[in-house]
């Protein structure tokens, strides 16, 4: 009799876990303005002067394979900053995770730089915010972190 309640109570704790994880918002279900998004964490930004970039900037910034992005929004400092942002959409979600390692690989390399000669910025770039979801991808490093976190979580990331 025990044996049966054990197993009876262990198939309801699997169906709950089950239903639990299946209520998860579907990534591919998100549309995203890239332009207003970029616009609006530029606001979290106020060290610096930021200009927008236009693709083949972007692309020979970040070392993205253009002809699988198909549609990006980007602003960068002058180099005083280490402040900047950027949003992309992939052609499909196959390429995000290249996109992610190109941003993480930006990341490095920027700390690299700063350090030798601004290293109040390192920090910056220590924080900097990297999320995904379905075929696009977010990057920004600013002054208000938190702010900036809030702000990709209402776009729908």
């Amino acid at each position: 009799m025990k044996k049966n309640v054990s197993l009876f109570l262990l198939a309801a704790l699997l169906v709950f876990v089950c239903t639990a994880c299946g209520s998860k918002k579907n990534d591919k279900d998100i549309t995203v303005d890239i332009s207003k998004l970029c616009e609006d964490l530029k606001g979290t930004i106020t060290s610096g002067d930021l200009a927008e970039d236009s693709s083949n900037l972007i692309a020979s910034t970040y070392f993205f394979d253009m002809s699988k992005i198909e549609e990006s929004a980007a602003a960068l400092n002058s180099g005083a900053s280490a402040c900047e942002v950027a949003v992309v959409k992939c052609s499909d979600s196959s390429y995000v995770k290249d996109v992610e390692e190109l941003f993480k690989t930006r990341v490095k390399n920027q700390s690299e730089l700063f350090a030798a000669y601004n290293a109040t910025e390192v920090a910056k770039l220590e924080s900097a915010v990297l999320k995904s979801a379905g075929n696009y991808v977010v990057f920004c490093v600013t002054d208000d972190t938190a702010k900036a976190e809030e702000i990709i979580k209402n776009a729908g990331f």
